[in-house]
């Protein structure tokens, strides 16, 4: 069984990134596990915090599913043409302390996709994750995006991800992201 945790980079409990993601796990191919994890509970990272206390509990069973999954898939929202803040600062939590970052991410496949009610899709915010993810020594997985625009219009009102189209785009990325990541070690 492939075991793949997927991030929701949004605070919003019916974000559509959120329901991207709960579509995802509808839609993977047999023999996968999608996980769904979200932010939730991650204080903003500070230092001081992290030396008094150590790593939040939210941030230590966080990096668990990662470093039990053979792949990771981030669920970006865009937010002013860039990277949402407080998902930024889960990923900075996360690769904490820095000797433990390695195990968390090196060599691990992550691909990015991401939903907005804007008309670019999340183009900018996928770009802005390639500088972090080649920094924390990931396998990004390169060979498809998933961006998906206008999702104001492709969302029921719970949330859920309704638009057939959008959602076999969403089934073709990833099986290949699934193909990825149990063939392209």
């Amino acid at each position: 069984m492939t075991r793949i945790v997927g991030i929701v980079g949004s605070l919003r409990r019916t974000s559509y990134n959120r329901g991207l993601l709960e579509a995802a796990r509808e839609l993977v191919p047999g023999g996968v596990d999608l996980h769904v994890h979200g932010i939730e509970g991650i204080p903003l990272y500070d230092g001081d915090v992290e030396e008094a206390e150590g790593i939040p509990p939210a941030v230590t069973a966080l990096k668990t599913a990662i470093v039990q999954a053979d792949g990771l898939l981030l669920a970006t929202p865009e937010y002013n043409n860039g990277i949402p803040g407080a998902f930024k600062n889960a990923i900075d939590w996360l690769s904490r302390p820095p000797s433990d970052s390695p195990r968390i991410f090196k060599g691990r496949p992550v691909a990015v996709m991401g939903a907005t009610p804007g008309n670019f899709g999340t183009i900018l915010a996928q770009d802005g994750w390639l500088p972090v993810l080649r920094t924390l020594g990931t396998r990004p997985w390169f060979e498809g995006r998933l961006m998906v625009s206008r999702a104001g219009d492709l969302y029921d009102e719970d949330g859920r991800l309704t638009d057939e189209g959008t959602r076999q785009r969403l089934k073709d990325f990833l099986a290949g992201f699934v193909a990825f990541t149990r063939h392209g070690k």
